[in-house]
């Protein structure tokens, strides 16, 4: 059961935005401070990715665990589901996931090479520079 009424609930999922939240901007901080230069959302790319290497043909995902369903077993976000309205979450959120697979295979057709940064990645920012630097070069 849901402890807000649907007109709060309904505010407070207005307000979740896609861009520019607290992981997306870390993972471009990190790639800015080592030097890289990339584009934002993409909108003639699959999906629209977060960041776009250009010239390296590399793209970098930056999924929230809960929306996109992150399926490692450490990750407590993407372990945790709806507890109501189950008939609407549960489909959306296995969409999330299909259409993020189809959107990783669209961009791979077209020759780019594609990594997902998971939110509970973000955690750790050592651990983080690190993927990201073995994915640039």
């Amino acid at each position: 059961m849901d402890r807000l009424t649907a007109t709060r609930r309904t505010e407070n999922m207005r307000r979740i935005k896609s861009k520019g939240m607290k992981p997306e901007m870390m993972v471009r901080s990190i790639v800015h401070g080592m030097g890289y230069r990339y584009r934002l959302h993409r909108p003639d790319l699959p999906g629209k990715p977060d960041i776009v290497f250009g010239p390296r043909w590399k793209i970098v995902f930056v999924h929230g665990c809960f929306w996109h369903s992150h399926r490692n077993p450490d990750c407590v976000d993407g372990r945790r589901k709806p507890k109501s309205n189950l008939d609407y979450w549960l489909p959306k959120l296995t969409r999330n996931s299909v259409r993020d697979a189809e959107n990783e295979a669209d961009l791979g057709r077209l020759g780019w090479t594609v990594m997902t940064v998971w939110e509970c990645e973000t955690r750790d920012r050592q651990r983080l520079i690190e993927k990201l630097r073995l994915f640039l070069q």
